[in-house]
């Protein structure tokens, strides 16, 4: 039986700051954004402790635009993607890695109060809209 590999990741996090957008020499269109995921767990000594990991997310062409759009510093979001590794040389060159999450999915679980007051002054939405909805790209 042939050997399958997987490179998946699933976060739900929230936003660390509001996502930029960029256009590559190619013209393909780009979104990074930082995500925050916290673990929580009980000591020995019965004290609670929590620590945070920091995501570095990446959007790509269609998928960066609405990120880019509907996204905000402090939004829930859950996210479905695969690891990337990048390696570069910086001016002093000194070698650097980074790890990114590559966004194939994106679903935003929360909202900002200014979206839900101007949800709540608007006339109603049709029942059948979802509150949250599922965003695809890829790259």
């Amino acid at each position: 039986m042939a050997q399958r590999d997987l490179n998946k990741v699933i976060l739900i996090g929230n936003i660390g700051r509001d996502p930029d957008l960029r256009q590559t020499e190619n013209g393909s269109v780009i979104s990074t954004f930082s995500l925050a995921t916290n673990t929580t767990w009980m000591g020995r000594d019965g004290v609670r402790n929590e620590r945070t990991e920091w995501h570095n997310i990446v959007a790509w062409n269609r998928l960066a635009e609405i990120c880019h759009q509907i996204v905000h510093k402090g939004d829930q979001i859950y996210i479905e993607g695969r690891l990337r590794t990048r390696s570069w040389n910086d001016e002093k060159n000194e070698r650097h890695h980074r790890t990114e999450v590559i966004t194939e999915q994106m679903i935003k679980l929360s909202h900002h109060a200014s979206e839900v007051l101007a949800k709540s002054t608007q006339a109603p939405q049709n029942v059948s809209q979802a509150e949250d909805k599922q965003y695809t790209g890829s790259h």
